[in-house]
């Protein structure tokens, strides 16, 4: 596992993280096997652990407070999000910081997060969704202060919405941001724009989230792909979406590296970029921590291949399947 400097943090993180969504509103999971898949990340040098509270409403918190006692003596790293108040994914430039995030509601969440994790500070609190419009706005940057100064967090992110790479950049100059999560995969390269190069001179930490594409850049999906109406996923992949994202993930494959999976080179694109510290892949099952981790080694792709998947840029915007 190879270790990059999470902005200016200093923390010295797993280029692999772990995204820890799947343990919550998604199906297919085995609890066993979700319990060895973390303990072999951490065996394989994982130390980024990224959860939130609407992850089954502390479910997923408490199982990673259950690692991080079983690892006690090892540091990894926490990071968690504040749901919104009015639990509305993504967050719409209409919502009001009263709806979403009020100060009161902040310390709240912060407090309930300190509790499922076991822990007397949180290494990363962040904001499950965002409004660069309230960047300006006391009551949030009083609450950050606050509860920073009690000793209750050590740093602080937003989780950009999807497909809204842009839509925190004046929050990020208020200095009290500290990381930024947002989509960044073969597909979803708009980050580069704008985000990366206003993270680079902040020394702001960058989480590459969704790095399958949701399960599309694993090359598995087909038109005739469906999920469990319990599963998130069956909201998403609508039909507009699963077809057009087939499509995409098709005139990918000729583009594979012999002996290289699709999604081997979906993360070894990302980790080919500086500007990215950590990726967090959903890692449920054993054979996934041991395929994602494999993937870094210090070896990036070569440039002639990411220019050709430069080529392969889709800008999207927001709709009302695409949460």
């Amino acid at each position: 596992m190879q270790y990059r400097t999470f902005g200016r943090t200093g923390w010295q993180v797993s280029e692999i993280g772990y995204g820890m969504w799947g343990l919550a509103g998604w199906t297919g999971s085995d609890q066993d096997e979700v319990y060895k898949a973390l303990e072999l990340s951490v065996e394989r040098g994982c130390n980024f652990f990224d959860t939130a509270w609407a992850y089954g409403d502390g479910v997923s918190e408490q199982i990673l407070r259950d690692l991080l006692k079983r690892h006690a003596g090892k540091r990894l790293y926490a990071a968690t999000k504040i749901p919104p108040k009015n639990r509305k994914w993504p967050s719409k430039p209409q919502f009001s910081l009263d709806e979403v995030f009020p100060a009161d509601y902040i310390v709240e969440y912060t407090e309930k997060s300190l509790k499922n994790l076991g822990v007397e500070t949180i290494d990363l609190q962040q904001f499950h969704v965002w409004e660069d419009g309230w960047a300006d706005r006391d009551e949030w940057k009083e609450a950050v202060t606050k509860l920073t100064q009690e000793g209750k967090v050590r740093a602080w992110g937003i989780s950009v919405n999807r497909w809204e790479p842009d839509n925190c950049l004046n929050t990020l100059r208020t200095n009290l941001i500290d990381a930024v999560q947002v989509i960044y995969n073969i597909f979803d390269q708009n980050p580069e724009d704008n985000l990366f190069p206003l993270c680079r001179e902040l020394n702001i930490g960058v989480i590459a989230r969704v790095p399958f594409d949701e399960g599309t850049l694993t090359g598995t999906l087909t038109k005739e792909t469906t999920f469990p109406a319990d599963d998130w996923r069956s909201t998403y992949f609508v039909p507009e979406n699963l077809n057009a994202s087939v499509d995409h993930a098709e005139a990918l494959k000729p583009l594979i590296p012999p002996g290289m999976t699709m999604a081997e080179m979906a993360l070894r694109f990302i980790l080919s970029n500086p500007d990215v510290h950590t990726t967090i892949p959903g890692m449920r099952k054993i054979r996934n921590v041991e395929a994602n981790t494999a993937a870094s080694d210090g070896t990036g792709l070569s440039q002639e291949l990411l220019d050709e998947l430069k080529g392969h840029r889709w800008d999207r915007t927001p709709t009302e399947w695409s949460q």
